[in-house]
């Protein structure tokens, strides 16, 4: 019954906290529910007129939606880069940052979780994907092993802060014994959503341009490229807006990751244009046709020539000591690397896939206004979620709301 009083009490202080604030922090806010109500509307119109309200078609299955599903795959398991120097190698200076890496996970996996149900159609097939009720055909797809691994790290992602921050709320110390076994296992976990979702696409036998050895490392390192980069632009922006005062120190170890894991995706890049066009095969044309056009069909070139552009400028920016030690030029950077890695992970990826066609039929994708308006919906949705979360967590470290003891007379 404590324990029931002390929830009620934390779930009320939070939401006086995210109902008040500046009137920046208040205009933040209606700009995100009017995107969002925007984004329903746009969800409306597709329920009614099914996906043909989309861009999506039979020759292109996969557009938008499943886009920046992959790529926010990746942005949730890069809260891993966070937790195992937190809670396994007791690095005191990614502490500070490591609550909100999770709340940032937290709202990455409800926005692949709402691209998925976008792109089935509607909700009402959700039943197909539940154990026991609908076709979850376990083990054989590897689509059901990605809604168990994407809920299993929800699940840790969720559990393990919120223990955390429920013993600060009541001014006590969090037990090791408690929450050291999940985060350690939050840490395998994080690098199998990505894994399991670079198979789901490397399994299909008929996608040439996916079936490559590269793709699971390669989803891996771009992950950890451009995860911990909007992780240090919101740190940045929790800095400047709130008493959260996050260390320099701290926000250049994460730079270190960023700096790593964008070298290790250039080479991997690198190794498979190589692959691509050095001795290239029919099984090449999905990759001619990104990088260079098929037909007098170019509708991807300016996204993907761009967004290498963006990659390898930041990169080599970043290489650099002086530039990366820089806040200025590492937040320029990291903007140019999260864009690039959501152009290339996204329609650098999912939509070269599918074309040509099986018959060699060049049909190019565009994603509609319906459709980006439902992705700008969800977009503002985890944006909400995480100033939600990151709000609460916050006022808890610094001791602005705990839990009042009654007095006894």
């Amino acid at each position: 019954m404590k324990q029931l009083k002390v929830f009620k009490s934390l779930v009320k202080d939070s939401l006086d906290v995210i109902t008040s604030g500046s009137i920046t922090y208040h205009i933040w806010m209606a700009s995100l529910t009017i995107i969002m109500l925007t984004g329903m509307y746009c969800y409306s119109i597709q329920l009614e007129e099914g996906l043909s309200a989309t861009g999506m078609t039979d020759k292109v299955s996969w557009g938008l939606y499943i886009s920046n599903f992959t790529f926010l795959v990746g942005v949730a398991a890069a809260a891993v880069m966070l937790v195992m120097p937190t809670y396994v190698l007791k690095d005191i200076d990614f502490k500070q940052a490591v609550l909100i890496g999770e709340g940032l996970a937290v709202a990455a996996l409800i926005m692949c979780l709402a691209f998925v149900v976008a792109d089935m159609g509607g909700p009402s097939v959700l039943w197909h994907m539940i154990p026991g009720i609908g076709v979850f055909n376990f083990p054989n797809s590897m689509l059901t092993w990605d809604v168990l691994v994407l809920n299993g790290y929800l699940f840790l992602n969720i559990t393990i802060p919120f223990y955390i921050l429920f013993r600060h709320y009541q001014g006590k110390e969090s037990k090791k014994s408690v929450y050291l076994p999940g985060a350690i296992l939050s840490v395998f976990w994080a690098v199998g959503i990505h894994l399991v979702t670079a198979f789901l696409y490397q399994g299909l036998q008929a996608k040439p341009f996916w079936n490559n050895a590269l793709l699971g490392p390669r989803f891996l390192a771009s992950a950890f490229a451009a995860g911990p980069a909007l992780i240090i632009l919101v740190l940045a922006i929790i800095r400047a807006f709130t008493e959260f005062k996050i260390k320099d120190k701290t926000i250049k170890k994460i730079a270190m990751v960023v700096t790593v894991a964008a070298q290790i995706n250039l080479i991997m890049l690198v190794s498979e244009l190589f692959k691509e066009f050095y001795a290239p095969t029919h099984h090449s044309e999905s990759a001619y046709y990104l990088f260079f056009g098929l037909d007098g069909k170019t509708a991807l070139l300016p996204w993907i020539w761009t967004a290498i552009s963006m990659n390898v400028v930041a990169t080599i920016l970043l290489t650099f000591h002086k530039f990366r030690n820089n806040l200025k030029t590492l937040y320029f950077c990291c903007f140019l690397l999260f864009v690039a890695i959501w152009i290339e992970k996204g329609f650098g990826l999912i939509v070269p896939g599918f074309i040509p066609g099986p018959y060699g039929k060049i049909a190019e994708y565009t994603p509609t206004g319906i459709e980006i308006g439902v992705t700008l919906g969800i977009w503002a949705m985890g944006a909400l979620v995480f100033t939600m979360l990151a709000k609460t967590a916050i006022y808890i470290e610094l001791g602005k709301i705990k839990f009042k003891k009654k007095k006894k007379f």
